[in-house]
This record gives C-alpha cells, sequence and structure tokens, in this order.
C-alpha cells in the first residue's frame, strides 16, 4: 500500500481482495482509494453519493398548497361528443 500526495491511497489486487471491506469504509469516510495492478492504477472506490433527501413535511404542506385543484368537467364526455357530432 502506497498513500498518495493528494490524501488517496493505493492498493494492489491482492491488497484489495483480502481488505474490501476496510477499504470500502475508507472510501465512504472520504479517503480516495485506488486499486493498482503491476503498478499502474486500474480502478477507484468512491461511495455513491444520495441525489435527494428526505420528504419532510413541510415539503408535502408546500405542494398540498400549490395543488391545482381537480375541477369536474361542465359536461359529461358522452354528452359532449353527441353535441360536437349532432352540430356538425
Amino acid at each position: 500500500m502506497r498513500f498518495l500526495s493528494s490524501g488517496m491511497s493505493e492498493h494492489s489486487v491482492q491488497d484489495a481482495e483480502r481488505n474490501l471491506t476496510g477499504l470500502i469504509d475508507r472510501a465512504l469516510a472520504g479517503e480516495g482509494v485506488v486499486i493498482t495492478r503491476d503498478g499502474q492504477p486500474v480502478a477507484t472506490l468512491n461511495p455513491i453519493r444520495r441525489s435527494g433527501r428526505p420528504v419532510t413535511a413541510a415539503d408535502l404542506d408546500w405542494l398540498a398548497l400549490w395543488r391545482v385543484p381537480v375541477r369536474a368537467p361542465a359536461q359529461h364526455a358522452g354528452q359532449l361528443v353527441s353535441t360536437l357530432r349532432d352540430e356538425w
């Protein structure tokens, strides 16, 4: 294992196989983890960033405030079609 200057550590494939759980924990903690084969970087471990946040009661209140009410149609669809047909 080597430590690179930018806060990243470098590990061989064999080391990564033996210590995968620990390397994942280190990546989750923010450390850059580089996997090498024959001394050449081949992969990195990075945490998956969550793109959202939990929905809160305030979010639901905001949605309720801005919701457009559903209006009942002025005429039943069948009646509308009959009217349009009869007008032609």
